[in-house]
């Protein structure tokens, strides 16, 4: 049994019959690589054997009365595999439009409360053979650096996989009585009341270093929420999701990386801020001011590591969508980071999670669904523009069940009031996007992985670099070459120009015993 913390439980007050709080993520596999051949008992039966390692697949809440304090995690004691991994087929022709239109029904729904807060969908009936598996947590759960731990737990690094064996059967845990809850929830809050004039002391010294910051005109600041201009997106939301999925060779974000002397996170939000930019231009919607990212950041540290609560800050930054010149936004995107992350650091790590500790359930639950309710949202200026999150992931081959993956879209959550997310996760030789949308707000969510090639293409050209071809464009780039040279000397066959080679999935990577990145945290507690 765990209390949650203020954090996780704010992300559980956060949600509304709108605005559902939970991660999720769309996996594509070939299911060629299974030993034995694919069968959906193995892959259910996979699950069930990890299901011990991870401990969020077995925990449902248990609300306090009167919500004296925040909900305790507790061991279901009617759990059922069954419920939570489930068999679904992907509509004909069963492309990755089809997997994503799946995706956005699913993420849909809100997850049971009176449940372990996750599901799995297995989707069969792709094209090539392969399978989808659609996942949902909900985010009190878990965040990005521990939902990324968890995967240690449920992939291998070989078809065969590793052999996990689950501890014993052992009694399930009691549910404390209300009474029980009561009294330790008044206590726990009287020892609370004693830290809470120290907090208040050091965030009005906080916040007075951060006006004196950001009055300064020498001084690199961040943005500032509440600042954002409107989008067609900025709205109030709907219940109803829609997704879209792009991809990138983490090869081009890294030759931009090194070409303009910034990091990684600064060329994926130049890329977002150029996909938006020439999004909204395409509907004349392009405001005269930067769009607003709020980005999440892990404030985890190596003590925590394997814990698989929330430990997550946030910093405003601009997207530069006011310049047309690309290396003039990744310039600006670059300073307004930097000023952010000062900001972040002048406020403290642990501002957000300490505050979040007095945060009282009840109130901040009919907060938001009045806030929903009315759509406050439309009656002011946005507070950001869109949440983009960057997540690195694992260089190296994954495999579930036996099946390899092939790619990973991540989807994070909307909030009242921006209906989009873009969520960005590396693997292998390549960089995954996940586009989580209001599907009224943004009902050609499929437009933004066109804009995203173009956007990269134009970085690409604009730094002098060459774009490194996907296997679709190395084959067309060589069709065409065969067809122009048989058009030139139809009496002699000639064989068309060689393309690129395809370079193996794991260059430069030597063989590694676990992945990179991702620690088997549970497999010790085990």
């Amino acid at each position: 049994m765990e209390r949650l913390s203020g954090l996780d439980t704010t992300f559980l007050t956060f949600e509304t019959p709108s605005v559902h709080m939970h991660v999720a993520q769309t996996a594509i596999f070939d299911a060629s690589t299974v030993p034995g051949g694919y069968d959906f008992a193995k892959i259910k039966e996979h699950i069930r054997s990890r299901i011990h390692l991870v401990p969020p697949f077995r925990r449902r809440i248990v609300e306090v009365p009167f919500n004296l304090h925040h909900p305790l995690w507790v061991e279901d004691p009617d759990f059922d595999l069954d419920y939570h991994v489930r068999r679904v087929g992907v509509p004909a022709p069963g492309g990755l439009r089809d997997l994503s239109e799946l995706a956005g029904r699913i993420a849909s729904r809100p997850l049971d409360r009176s449940r372990p807060l996750w599901e799995a969908y297995v989707c069969e009936g792709m094209e090539n053979g392969w399978i989808g598996v659609i996942t949902k947590m909900h985010h009190c759960a878990v965040d990005g650096v521990s939902g990324a731990e968890l995967m240690a737990n449920l992939f291998d690094l070989t078809p065969e996989g590793e052999d996990f064996s689950p501890p014993d059967d052992r009694e399930p845990e009691r549910v404390p009585s209300d009474a029980e809850m009561i009294a330790f929830a008044l206590n726990s809050r009287a020892k609370d009341a004693v830290k809470l004039l120290p907090l208040v002391s050091e965030t009005v010294s906080t916040a007075a270093n951060l006006v004196q910051r950001h009055r300064d005109p020498d001084t690199i600041v961040g943005a500032v929420p509440l600042t954002a201009p409107p989008t067609p997106w900025n709205a109030a939301v709907t219940p109803h999701r829609k997704v879209s999925f792009a991809k990138v060779e983490l090869a081009d974000v890294k030759a931009l990386k090194d070409h303009h002397g910034v990091s990684v996170n600064d060329i994926v939000l130049a890329l977002m801020g150029g996909t938006l930019r020439r999004y909204l231009q395409a509907k004349d919607a392009l405001p005269d001011e930067p769009l607003i990212a709020v980005c999440p950041v892990s404030v985890r540290t190596d003590a925590e590591s394997g814990d698989t609560n929330n430990r997550v800050s946030a910093m405003f930054t601009s997207l530069a969508t006011q310049f047309d010149d690309p290396a003039e936004r990744i310039a600006r995107i670059h300073e307004t980071t930097k000023g952010a992350k000062d900001d972040h650091n002048a406020v403290g790590a642990n501002f957000l999670t300490d505050w979040a500790e007095y945060a009282a359930p009840r109130t901040f639950a009919l907060a938001s669904r009045l806030y929903s309710q009315l759509n406050l949202a439309d009656r002011h200026r946005p507070i950001h523009n869109v949440v983009i999150s960057n997540v690195p992931g694992p260089p190296v081959p994954l495999y579930y069940g036996g099946a390899e993956l092939v790619a990973a879209y991540p989807m994070g959550p909307i909030m009242e009031g921006a209906g989009l997310n873009i969520t960005v996760m590396s693997y292998r030789d390549r960089v995954d996007i996940g586009f989580m949308a209001c599907r009224e707000l943004v009902p050609d969510v499929w437009d933004l992985p066109d804009h995203v090639d173009a956007a990269m293409a134009e970085l690409l050209e604009s730094a002098g670099l060459g774009s490194t071809p996907t296997p679709k464009k190395a084959a067309a780039k060589k069709a065409a070459t065969k067809k122009a040279a048989t058009a030139r000397k139809p009496a002699k066959k000639r064989t068309a120009k060689k393309g690129v080679k395809k370079r193996a999935a794991t260059k430069g990577v030597k063989k590694r015993t676990a992945t990179k990145g991702v620690k088997r945290t549970a497999k010790k507690k085990a």
